[in-house]
């Protein structure tokens, strides 16, 4: 099975790619990303992409995959919503494009957040933008779709988030780490990465995963 895979310097993604590369049923991994991963292992291609607007210039090396993880994201905090759009569902509308014109058999994933907003006419911006960007990838018309909402996620086999105050956080809480796992509501990023593996494998009725189903399909 050939995954390509957005988003792998953060958390997510790169728990997602993890899983990826220990996993036998994965033969070869394309990284779309910005920046290099320095990583040397038989199944990665990297395409480095500065300006993910213009990906259309990839689109020959998107061939020939049977699934995307678009792990990419970016947070509100800081940010109107206009270039919050622009990032969360424009660049992601750009990719769903180009991936459904080179394989509409492609199963395609989506990682947005708890409390996506599905009516996409809440209160909450980013709620809002994320929800209109699940409910397009989810109306393209791919052999399936899943999107993934985690909420607490627990960091494993040494990976780090990009956001500074999230790693203390994480630093104070890891004594706890061991009883937290044991609750259905907190996954991991290997579950994560796992959950989306198996949501390849074998399809699933439920199309939209919180922390609990996420957790039930890394174990299926």
């Amino acid at each position: 099975m050939k995954v390509i895979i957005t988003g792998s310097t953060g958390m997510i993604g790169k728990g997602v790619l993890y899983e990826c590369m220990e996993h036998e049923k994965i033969t070869n991994i394309l990284l779309i990303t910005r920046n290099t991963l320095n990583i040397n292992h038989s199944k990665i291609k990297e395409i480095i992409v500065k300006d993910f607007s213009n990906i259309e210039a990839v689109v020959k090396e998107l061939e020939g995959y049977d699934a995307c993880f678009h792990c990419m994201g970016t947070s509100a905090v800081g940010k109107n919503e206009a270039t919050y759009t622009k990032i969360t569902f424009e660049y992601t509308k750009t990719l769903v494009d180009i991936c459904y014109k080179v394989n509409p058999n492609m199963v395609f994933n989506y990682v947005s957040g708890t409390g996506t907003d599905s009516t996409e006419k809440g209160r909450s911006m980013w709620a809002r933008v994320k929800g209109k960007t699940e409910n397009y990838i989810l109306a393209k018309g791919f052999k399936d779709t899943y999107m993934f909402r985690p909420g607490a996620i627990i960091p494993e086999k040494g990976i780090k988030s990009r956001t500074g105050w999230y790693n203390l956080f994480y630093v104070i809480l890891r004594p706890f780490f061991g009883m937290m796992k044991k609750s259905k509501n907190i996954t991991t990023t290997t579950k994560i990465g796992l959950a989306m593996i198996n949501s390849v494998l074998n399809s699933q009725e439920l199309k939209i995963l919180e922390n609990q189903e996420i957790n039930t399909l890394a174990n299926s």
